[in-house]
């Protein structure tokens, strides 16, 4: 399973302000899984990258880390 960082906006019909920015982590199977979960989302989805193992250790020392696993 491969691990991805989302950056998003929570309400898609403002407009993007860099310091509403908010991130999320998703493991998944491929980006493209990611991209359907957030679908169902009222999420504008800035970015989805996905996260080396060294770049997933760094974040999960923050206090607020917090993976959701889907299938896909």
């Amino acid at each position: 399973m491969k691990k991805f960082k989302v950056f998003y906006q929570e309400n898609n019909k403002e407009i993007p302000v860099r310091e509403n920015t908010k991130s999320m982590f998703i493991e998944s199977s491929d980006k493209p899984s990611v991209l359907r979960y957030l679908e169902s989302k009222n999420y504008n989805v800035e970015y989805v990258q996905e996260m080396t193992e060294e770049y997933l250790n760094f974040e999960k020392k923050s206090s607020d880390f917090k993976m959701v696993k889907i299938n896909g």
